[in-house]
């Protein structure tokens, strides 16, 4: 029996709720698909994470609840889902991909797209399928049955893999970069 993923998951260190979301299942709306691969953004000494260079983000810590979503327009193309984590350390965890579930012909329509495989293999592309957009920000990913994680119990059996982060160019040495090992439907092959 799978279940909802709680508030008290991601009041973590963000490595480990980067982790440990890799195989869990992400619920939005009529839509879902299993995370495949995330990203760990650290609050503090983290030149890549937002809260380094905006006051926004930081602010953005203070007023909300770990499991809150943190959606902002990147490069004004693409929206990005990010949840918050408030534990050990602050930090964020960026979706990056899933392995579409349910919805696929729904996710097809808003991406143009049929290749399931092209869904949702990336964070903007995740998000124009999902139709996430900046009116999701600060949403409570942990009480709404509708907008959630779901884990898996099979969770112990998934290969996880760490890898450097991708499309940064500051603190892009550090492996918080999380993929499920041999997944056609992640971004980027891990290296």
């Amino acid at each position: 029996m799978n279940k909802f993923v709680r508030a008290s998951f991601f009041k973590r260190d963000p490595l480990i709720c980067a982790r440990e979301l890799i195989g869990t299942e992400l619920i939005w709306g009529e839509c879902s698909g299993v995370v495949v691969e995330v990203e760990a953004y650290a609050a503090i000494d983290d030149e890549a994470a937002h809260t380094f260079t905006r006051p926004s983000a930081r602010s953005f810590i203070q007023r909300n609840k770990a499991g809150a979503a943190y959606v902002y327009f990147n490069y004004g193309v693409h929206w990005m889902l990010n949840v918050l984590v408030k534990g050990e350390a602050d930090g964020f965890v960026l979706i990056r991909a899933l392995e579409p579930r349910r919805g696929i012909e729904l996710m097809k329509r808003r991406r143009g797209v049929n290749d399931v495989r092209q869904l949702c293999s990336g964070p903007g592309k995740l998000t124009q399928a999902l139709a996430i957009t900046g009116r999701d920000h600060e949403m409570d990913l942990c009480s709404d049955p509708r907008y959630c994680f779901v884990a898996n119990n099979a969770r112990a059996t998934f290969d996880v893999v760490a890898d450097k982060r991708i499309g940064i160019s500051r603190s892009a040495h550090l492996p918080w970069r999380f993929t499920l090992g041999g997944s056609k439907f992640v971004s980027r092959a891990p290296r």
